[in-house]
């Protein structure tokens, strides 16, 4: 099992951002009294589900390509950021002068 910083180091990743894909649900992980746990052959299938294998390359084998790897977590980061369709920012309904106080 690892850790938040061990896989955060592999993924080449910040901690504060696996820990935000745990609370969405986005990444594969073990809850353990309080701790957060990754294995690392749910990692790897949950990095392949990204792009499909190579014609070349039969279903199920490892990558061990490092710009594979790097494809795969762009991927991933893609996937766990991407704002949903028709979202919109709306203006805060407190006027210039109540924000900035009264003169």
């Amino acid at each position: 099992m690892l850790t938040v910083k061990e896989l955060s180091a592999w993924l080449n990743i910040k901690e504060s951002t696996l820990y935000l894909w745990v609370s969405k649900n986005k990444i594969p992980c073990r809850r353990i009294h309080g701790l957060v746990r990754f294995e690392p052959e749910a990692i790897q299938a949950w990095l392949n589900g990204f792009t499909p294998p190579s014609p070349e390359q039969p279903p199920g084998t490892s990558r061990q390509n490092a710009e594979d790897v790097d494809h795969l977590i762009a991927a991933a980061k893609h996937a766990a950021y991407t704002s949903r369709h028709g979202e919109t920012i709306t203006p805060s309904p407190r006027t210039k002068e109540e924000q900035h106080g009264a003169r």
